[in-house]
């Protein structure tokens, strides 16, 4: 099997490995998967500062914006499928603190709102400050709808919808709907062991982040923040993608819910769509169909591909020790470049 996966994902492996060996990123867990067939490595430094500490297997990463696609998307599908929520309801039915435009669901999860706001001094404020102040300072604008505008607060939003509708936090949700059912929970958490985790930045104001959130709003916002905050092992990630696209996650979502995250869901002009929650390629195979992809700024990606059953999961500590690491979003898309080539490979 090693010399399969050599051979077909010969490039993908080396700039995969060049990652740690050319000290664009501290440390690297990844794992190529075709069906049942995988391959996996951890490799490189968990800590460079204050003191060098090598990854140990099984570490927990931040998977930073992960978290829009692995514990929010698929609770709020879970919810329509409970008939608690339905993905054209107005988020203002929900949030009528809201202003601007009448947008739905959809468009929170396909980032097509068009979410205007600036918050002066957001990093003094508490949790009620900072809810209070997205709530009455964002609004929609004119461009609702017409365009796609990545931002982590359309998961945010709908992470407090699906609090407001339940009365439990998303992330604690998250827990109860999906993680504990799939037996992952030991995997995929909120709360991690700080010395089990892999540090990410050193800052002026928090001090060396491990076992915390990365994300300045996230770690204000807590269990109320559905765009961050979820920590998890390689195993785990994978363990979890896999039972999405083969199993809908063992039955908690329907064969149209999951569906929803790999088509288009925004019907715009041009190349760039999007599905629930995540980001769209086209393959490079023939015939050409559609492959998810998501990103975190602590450096974890994922692209998948429901169509063939495979993907590619990367999950590193890039913004280690110190939170600016331009290097690796350059090597990043030339390895998502190199990986949706070969992938499409016939052997």
């Amino acid at each position: 099997m090693v010399a399969v996966w050599q051979d077909k994902y010969q490039q993908t492996l080396a700039q995969l490995e060049a990652l740690v060996h050319d000290q664009v990123v501290p440390a690297l867990s990844y794992a190529l998967f075709e069906g049942e067939r995988v391959w996996t490595k951890e490799q490189g430094w968990a800590q460079l500062q204050p003191t060098r500490e090598a990854l140990q297997p099984g570490m927990f990463y931040d998977l930073a914006s992960l978290t829009k696609v692995l514990a929010t998307t698929p609770v709020i599908a879970w919810l329509v499928q409970e008939g608690q929520l339905r993905w054209d309801d107005p988020v203002q039915k929900y949030l009528p603190e809201l202003k601007g435009q009448s947008v739905t669901l959809r468009e929170l999860l396909t980032h097509t709102a068009a979410i205007e706001g600036y918050i002066p001094h957001r990093e003094r404020l508490n949790q009620t400050e900072l809810l209070t102040a997205l709530l009455q300072t964002e609004q929609f604008g004119p461009n609702a709808k017409r365009n796609i505008c990545y931002t982590d607060l359309g998961l945010i939003f709908a992470g407090l919808i699906a609090e407001r509708v339940t009365g439990v936090p998303i992330q604690t949700l998250a827990t109860r709907v999906l993680f504990t059912p799939l037996g992952l929970a030991s995997e995929l958490t909120f709360r991690p062991q700080p010395n089990e985790t892999v540090p990410t930045a050193i800052t002026a104001h928090r001090g060396l982040l491990r076992g915390e959130v990365h994300d300045p709003k996230a770690a204000v916002l807590k269990e109320h923040c559905g765009s961050a905050g979820l920590f998890g092992t390689l195993t785990g990630v994978l363990t979890y993608v896999r039972a999405l696209i083969t199993t809908n996650l063992n039955g908690l979502l329907t064969p149209a819910s999951v569906a929803m995250m790999f088509s288009d869901q925004t019907a715009l002009p041009g190349e760039h769509h999007r599905a629930m929650g995540w980001k769209l390629f086209t393959s490079r195979g023939t015939p050409r169909h559609l492959i998810a992809s998501h990103t975190g700024f602590t450096g974890t990606f994922l692209l998948i591909d429901q169509q063939t059953k495979q993907g590619l999961i990367g999950l590193t500590n890039r913004v280690h020790p110190t939170g600016h690491n331009q290097a690796y979003l350059v090597r990043r898309d030339q390895l998502f470049a190199t990986y949706l080539n070969e992938q499409a490979r016939l052997e």
